[in-house]
């Protein structure tokens, strides 16, 4: 796993050149290999094109870093738009004008004109980085602008993982069902979430496990 965007207010990592020369292309220490990372796009790509019925035109890519998605994406489909966002200023300063990235965060995408909503959402391996205040609210935002299909991916406290410890956020699945559900993400599996947008469209087998039910206590 690997951090992308900053806690708002906290004192931050700093994603410069050494963090990402650490975690992206030493190989003693990078956790995602390339072609682990095409299989991602190309599930995120298909799950968003079978509910559209049609290729993708857009993508909104949050916590991209140096934007690993965008080659590949381009590369299965010439022309999408792409838009990332990320709060590396070292990312956006070296690659921000010819990869399409933004400077924001979580949080704050609900201040950013992206110019949505977009047929694909991607925030790859950021969410549990994040504090739950900024999580609740960065899952709205994404909701609005989800066209078609966002790809969450996100560990849990319950999950084994390597790789980049520092800040953490150990939440139990539960808690992220919660949050992604009163966002009124539509749970797919495999880490995609259909938004309101296409969500009447699904036939109940299309949908995820439903999120637990409630009961009252006596």
């Amino acid at each position: 796993m690997s951090a992308r965007i900053a806690r708002a207010g906290a004192a931050a990592k700093r994603y410069d050149r050494e963090y990402f020369d650490r975690w992206y292309r030493d190989p003693r220490r990078a956790v995602v290999r390339r072609d682990v990372l095409a299989r991602r796009v190309q599930l995120a790509v298909a799950a968003a094109e079978y509910l559209l019925e049609r290729p993708i035109r857009s993508v909104l890519d949050v916590g991209c870093g140096e934007a690993p998605w965008r080659a590949l994406l381009e590369r299965a489909r010439p022309g999408v738009r792409y838009v990332g966002v990320d709060s590396s200023a070292y990312a956006v300063t070296r690659f921000g004008r010819s990869r399409g990235i933004r400077l924001g965060t979580l949080g704050g995408l609900g201040a950013l004109k992206l110019g949505g909503p977009f047929d694909l959402v991607v925030c790859s391996d950021v969410l549990h980085y994040v504090a739950t205040a900024e999580l609740a609210r960065g899952l709205r935002a994404l909701e609005k602008l989800t066209g078609g299909v966002a790809f969450l991916e996100l560990f849990t406290k319950e999950d084994a993982t390597i790789g980049d410890d520092a800040g953490f956020q150990p939440r139990a699945a539960a808690t992220y069902r919660r949050l992604i559900c009163a966002a009124r993400f539509v749970p797919l599996g495999l880490h995609c979430y259909a938004g309101r947008a296409i969500a009447q469209d699904l036939i109940a087998f299309e949908r995820g496990a439903p999120p637990p039910r409630r009961h009252r206590r006596r």
